[in-house]
């Protein structure tokens, strides 16, 4: 599970600059939460991350830009998307807080597969400086005034954080034009891959037998479902698994061990270890913290 400190973001404003942590989350696997406060101004840059950054800045920012963009000034609830890719430098005034949602590339990859049903390369994250998006501003409070590191509302932390993927997803990306790709599956085979993954979740599913219905060596199906996937077979497999767990969990009167099965999980306790490694929290945990809220 990703902490933190893996994104270098992160490290960047904990290791080089004048800003205090004021607290810090992992998520589910690929996202995490830091909230930040800055006493003092500073200059700052940023330069291929290698993940992707939401940031929503909760209080002071008028004065602070974005130094190729002058006279675009930040504020509360404004938001700016730094893609992995990106480089920016930044003329930070003092008494700004803000908070971070660190997006791994894998992530990304999985959310573009589920929610837009397009190869993952084919996106590009736009980069924005200081927009207004009132229901994601919306969404972004209500993550920011729970408690982090109180098992039930981390929770909710994780649905609200996916809720925030999907919505920069569709609100925020592009097709790329600039590269002609190679690899990779067609686009029926990838269509029909999903399709027989999402309708076979609680059956075993074995590298073979995915890699036949692609017509592939398993050694070049792995290569290539990873590529239009953005996951290795195992671990979408795992992704879509967990997400009917969520889903059973939050609107089914099955017991645990009936959701175990209905997921494919090999029984009760392999069911409870994966998704505490993935959430933080047990089965039993998600649901009970689903009924409080």
């Amino acid at each position: 599970m990703h902490q933190p400190s893996d994104f270098q973001v992160f490290r960047t404003l904990d290791r080089t600059s004048n800003a205090r942590l004021l607290r810090s989350s992992t998520l589910s696997d690929g996202l995490a939460l830091a909230h930040w406060y800055r006493d003092e101004a500073e200059i700052l840059g940023y330069s291929d991350p290698g993940h992707h950054t939401l940031s929503l800045y909760l209080q002071g920012g008028w004065q602070t830009f974005r130094r190729d963009r002058p006279g675009l000034y930040g504020g509360p609830d404004r938001f700016c998307v730094m893609p992995a890719e990106h480089h920016s430098d930044w003329a930070v005034t003092r008494g700004l807080g803000f908070m971070h949602l660190y997006i791994s590339p894998e992530r990304l990859a999985g959310a573009a597969v589920r929610t837009l049903d397009c190869e993952p390369r084919s996106l590009q994250l736009e980069e924005r400086t200081y927009i207004q998006d009132e229901p994601l501003a919306a969404l972004c409070r209500t993550l920011e005034r729970q408690d982090w590191n109180e098992p039930g509302e981390r929770l909710l932390c994780t649905s609200l954080a996916h809720q925030a993927v999907d919505h920069l997803l569709l609100t925020g990306c592009g097709r790329r034009t600039d590269v002609r790709w190679q690899g990779g599956l067609a686009a029926h085979v990838r269509r029909r891959l999903a399709d027989y993954i999402e309708s076979h979740l609680e059956q075993p599913l074995e590298l073979g037998s995915l890699a036949e219905l692609a017509a592939l060596s398993e050694y070049h199906f792995a290569r290539m479902f990873r590529v239009s996937f953005g996951l290795p077979p195992h671990r979408y497999v795992l992704e879509r698994r967990l997400a009917r767990a969520r889903d059973l969990l939050a609107y089914s009167a099955q017991s645990l061990q009936e959701v175990s099965l209905a997921c494919g999980f090999a029984g009760p306790s392999h069911f409870n270890r994966r998704f505490r490694e993935a959430h933080g929290a047990t089965p039993g945990q998600y649901r009970a913290a689903l009924k409080a809220s």
